[in-house]
């Protein structure tokens, strides 16, 4: 195994670079148990309540889409997405167009809630490609202070050494994804499949396009794909690609709203899939 961090962000076992020199006995893998800002003691079992059926899941995938902002990073934690949400809501009061939106998109902390929404009624509009442009612009400033998700690096790593295909599938502008994936050094294992949002915002998950352009431009099979999200639109954009889905929660809210959607396997940190990989190389 290779050591190394990258970027600006804190130095942990979540940034740590894994090559196809795979050991088990490696120190920096023993650490994975007992460092870092996800400090497990249990087993992959403790991660949830079917361990085997999850073992089976991360072991049987071929191809693996990965959502962005959530298991990959969190892209706005110098700046909290409710935050930018709340302005979104206050630039089209601006335009005087907030009556388009229900009480419950207005309080949405999801940035893209309101750009949906309008997306929706106004398809192809000037005023939604200038929203949408004004996502992107705040999406790729969050960009230099996006906090990587504690595993992620060397699950990526560790998951495309073993022979996985990876793709990128989010509702966030693709080029975000590209310039943080970039300076990770993790663009290799992602290259040339990163899909994500377009002005054509019908197709924002829980659409299942950015999943099917992967699983086509990568000839995979939905039975030997995995997607690994953190909302109910990603689990509802699998199950409609017909492809398994892997519940991330960083938290109880996001693990409750999973649950609550129908995920049936939910983690809370990524430790318990690097495990597994780890176990079978």
């Amino acid at each position: 195994m290779v050591r190394r961090a990258l970027g600006n962000h804190h130095v942990g076992p979540d940034t740590l670079l894994v090559t196809s020199d795979l050991e088990t006995s490696d120190p920096v893998t023993s650490g994975l148990e007992t460092s870092g800002p996800a400090k497990q003691t249990g087993t992959v079992a403790d991660e949830t309540e079917h361990g085997a059926e999850l073992t089976g899941l991360v072991r049987g995938a071929r191809y693996v889409l990965f959502d962005f902002d959530g298991p990959i990073c969190r892209l706005f934690a110098g700046r909290p997405a409710a935050g930018i949400a709340r302005e979104q809501v206050a630039w089209l009061d601006a335009q005087g167009l907030g009556d388009a939106l229900t009480p419950e998109e207005r309080t949405d902390a999801d940035p893209h809630s309101a750009l949906r929404s309008l997306g929706l009624q106004r398809p192809s509009s000037d005023l939604v490609v200038e929203m949408e442009k004004r996502l992107t612009e705040q999406e790729l400033q969050a960009v230099p202070t996006a906090w990587p998700t504690p595993y992620a690096d060397p699950l990526i790593r560790t998951w495309s050494a073993v022979g996985a295909r990876l793709a990128i599938t989010t509702n966030n502008s693709p080029e975000v994804a590209r310039r943080y994936l970039e300076g990770r050094g993790l663009s290799v294992c992602f290259e040339p499949h990163i899909y994500g949002r377009t002005q054509d915002l019908k197709r924002l998950k829980p659409d299942p396009y950015c999943l099917n352009r992967a699983l086509n431009a990568m000839g995979a099979a939905p039975a030997a794909t995995l997607m690994i999200g953190d909302t109910p639109t990603d689990l509802r954009a699998a199950e409609a690609a017909g492809v398994a889905f892997l519940g991330y929660a960083r938290n109880e809210n996001k693990k409750r709203l999973l649950r609550e959607a129908g995920a049936s396997q939910v983690v809370e940190s990524l430790q318990g899939l690097l495990r597994i990989l780890l176990d079978r190389s």
